[in-house]
């Protein structure tokens, strides 16, 4: 019987382990619903509307129900959060003088992800639509 001999190999130096790769921070979108209101949409959606010269904003979330309420009331919007998640369906009304909003419209329904940055721009966006801001 004739033995076969095998190739013989360099042996494959071994690869040097990677540097421990930093845990990825957190999205604020990633956090809890309530502290994600709370913290940031709150916070941010009133900074909106200084900047656009509204500091009578009061702003309340309840039952995952966003209102806001400026010109000593006349003017309102409740943004609703049905999922108790703001990557689940959304919907908003608006109302105007006290009277009680008679049309609850789809809100972001095409986003696939959606920010912080996205729903402060939506509302400024519906808010807008309305004509609510500046002189009409």
């Amino acid at each position: 019987m004739s033995e076969t001999q095998e190739p013989v190999t360099a042996a494959e130096p071994k690869a040097e382990p990677k540097a421990a790769k930093k845990p990825k921070k957190e999205a604020i979108e990633d956090k809890p619903f309530g502290e994600f209101v709370h913290d940031h949409f709150l916070p941010a959606l009133a900074k909106a509307f200084a900047e656009r010269e509204y500091q009578d904003l009061e702003l309340s979330f309840a039952n995952n129900q966003l209102t806001g309420k400026w010109d000593d009331g006349q003017k309102q919007f409740t943004l609703y959060f049905p999922d108790g998640d703001i990557q689940g369906r959304k919907a908003f009304s608006e109302s105007t003088n006290g009277v009680p909003a008679s049309t609850i419209e789809p809100f972001l329904i095409d986003e696939r992800k959606v920010s912080l940055d996205l729903l402060v721009f939506g509302v400024i966006q519906r808010i807008n639509a309305q004509k609510w801001f500046g002189r009409n």
